[in-house]
């Protein structure tokens, strides 16, 4: 089945590889989403727990994800199809690459506006817009206050900053796979890696590190509940890209010969590696400050502002910091787009560049419906019910909660009971107990923690909770 490719782009090498798929994966995710989330459920038991969770969901998902694409060598849906039928069951299948693509492409609607935030803030730190805040103690939480909401409710501000993130985006995706994301990733995730560290050693000298160390490591499970433990299994999955058409696409691209678990398990270490890097360099500012480590998400872009303002080279260091959150948030980007422009380009025919093009602008039509929410119009306060009382919203548990979840489960669920056993066991290419332990997390474990997410998140768990 090999022969017959459907997709002639290749990574370069197994390096190439790892540096996109680590791209796709690393994220705000890892840099905004993780420190506030572990704050807000306890610390190092929580830490302890989403460690398990990679470990014994998020890695084999990844694998079915990246088998699923190389064995069918095109885009999700088509690679879900072709592997099916191969297997002897109908080409429906195929669902689960369209739900994943779909997933993507409205993810990406509104993860860019948020991208679009990190942009702008670059250009704050840099014009000295903290310290200045921090010139007047009085009012340097208020003016930093203030400059995040005239940001986020102002429409022209949102659209220029999103717009030109997008645009940058498009150009990157239509250079090509070798060109165009080999490129960007081979820069940025070096990058990205160095301003992490550095801003982390910074940190540990003008900030409170012990006192970091000791609230992501020390491990209280009196301080975890049930709703953290969810909350941990939740955002392994999440943090990691699958379900949202970006691992098959780039399993597609898998060069032959190269280890589909060990470059998977890499990948989720070096993404987990990032979360955890991230927490050392943002939590020992929060506690030298007296700021609060379950703010939540106005921890990256209204608490970190205040503490740098008034910090030793702040201007400099908060520069640093949000070029950074631009790099993370930039690389999940250009993977988000990538499956979304392969399906054009596979399906319609187009070319690369129109491809990039047309998918790009039509996610930036849709961030609309994110843009006129956050600015607080009337026409995006559309109430969607338990979805969300605006766009904004509805797109982010539509995805979160419900497409990603339940893609999740039917790629578990495919690669565990569908694909021929030979077939997966030869590209996993494993020893005879290691393949049984992956089929063993595939078949029963993955299903069944998604299924207790997917419970908690739609309220399942709750209605039950009240009717007993």
């Amino acid at each position: 089945m090999n022969s017959d490719t459907h997709v002639s782009n290749r990574w370069s090498s197994r390096y190439a590889y790892v540096l996109a798929a680590t791209g796709a994966a690393v994220g705000l995710g890892n840099i905004w989403k993780f420190p506030y989330i572990m704050g807000e459920n306890g610390g190092g038991a929580f830490v302890f727990v989403y460690l398990l969770c990679v470990l014994f969901i998020g890695i084999p998902i990844m694998m079915a994800e990246v088998v699923i694409g190389k064995r069918g060598r095109s885009t999700p849906a088509n690679a879900v199809a072709l592997v099916a039928k191969e297997s002897g069951h109908s080409s429906h299948w195929s669902i689960i690459g369209s739900m994943g693509v779909l997933a993507g492409f409205l993810i990406l609607s509104f993860y860019i506006v948020i991208a679009g935030w990190a942009a702008a803030y670059v250009f704050y730190a840099g014009s000295g817009e903290f310290s200045a805040a921090a010139a007047d103690p009085a009012t340097n939480a208020e003016v930093i206050g203030n400059l995040f909401g005239d940001l986020v409710s102002s429409i022209p501000k949102l659209l220029a900053w999103t717009t030109i993130t997008m645009a940058a985006v498009i150009y990157v995706i239509s250079k090509g796979v070798k060109g165009g994301l080999e490129t960007a990733v081979t820069y940025l995730m070096p990058a990205l890696f160095i301003l992490l560290v550095g801003i982390m050693l910074y940190s540990a000298v003008v900030g409170d590190f012990a006192a970091a160390f000791s609230f992501m490591f020390d491990i209280d499970f009196s301080k975890l509940t049930i709703e953290g433990v969810l909350v941990a299994l939740g955002h392994a999955f999440f943090t990691l890209s699958l379900a949202s058409g970006v691992m098959m696409v780039y399993g597609a691209y898998l060069p032959e010969g190269v280890s589909i678990a060990k470059t998977s398990i890499m990948i989720a270490i070096a993404d987990t590696v990032v979360a955890l890097i991230a927490g050392l360099a943002i939590y020992p500012i929060v506690f030298a400050h007296g700021l609060e480590p379950s703010a939540g998400p106005g921890l990256l872009f209204q608490s970190l502002p205040i503490a740098f303002g008034s910090m030793p080279m702040g201007d400099f260091f908060g520069t640093l910091f949000f070029i950074m959150i631009l790099f993370a948030a930039f690389t999940s980007a250009i993977a988000l787009l990538e499956a979304s422009a392969a399906y054009l380009e596979e399906r319609q025919k187009l070319s690369r560049v129109k491809a990039a093009i047309i998918a790009g602008v039509v996610i930036w039509i849709f961030s609309l419906g994110t843009v006129f929410s956050l600015a607080g119009t009337e026409w995006a306060q559309i109430n969607f019910g338990f979805m969300g009382d605006n766009i904004f919203a509805m797109f982010d548990y539509l995805t979160t909660n419900i497409l990603m979840p339940l893609g999740g489960l039917l790629i578990s669920i495919f690669a565990g009971w569908v694909m021929k056993s030979d077939v997966v066991k030869k590209e996993f290419n494993l020893a005879q107990w290691q393949f049984t332990l992956v089929m063993v997390l595939l078949r029963y474990i993955a299903p069944l923690g998604i299924l207790f997410v997917f419970a908690n998140s739609v309220g399942i768990l709750d209605f039950i909770k009240q009717s007993t």
